[in-house]
């Protein structure tokens, strides 16, 4: 499910069991990316797959990437295996929270 900015944020904080993923590169990643926030880079699709088949479904997974695109299709992928994962719409390109 695709969510704006604001909404993605209150539904993460009121959520207890919670985890943010970031499916870009690594190379993104180190650039910057949201606080406590997972990597699994979608883009090497054999990792990908292995990663989220040993996340658990009793958690809630927010998603982000760049623009929104990857994120949107890693959602798809982590529902078909049983997962509650929101995307972030925009991506980091539009966030206006904190960044490390």
């Amino acid at each position: 499910m695709d969510l704006s900015q604001n909404d993605w944020k209150s539904q993460q904080e009121k959520t207890a069991e919670s985890a943010i993923i970031d499916v870009r590169t690594d190379e993104e990643f180190e650039a910057g990316h949201l606080p406590h926030a997972q990597q699994i880079d979608i883009r090497n699709p054999q990792g990908f797959m292995e990663a989220i088949s040993k996340l658990s479904a009793d958690k809630t997974y927010f998603v982000y990437c760049r623009s929104g695109a990857r994120s949107a299709q890693a959602c798809q992928l982590m529902q078909q295996q049983g997962l509650t994962a929101y995307n972030l719409m925009g991506g980091i390109l539009d966030w206006k929270g904190p960044v490390v």
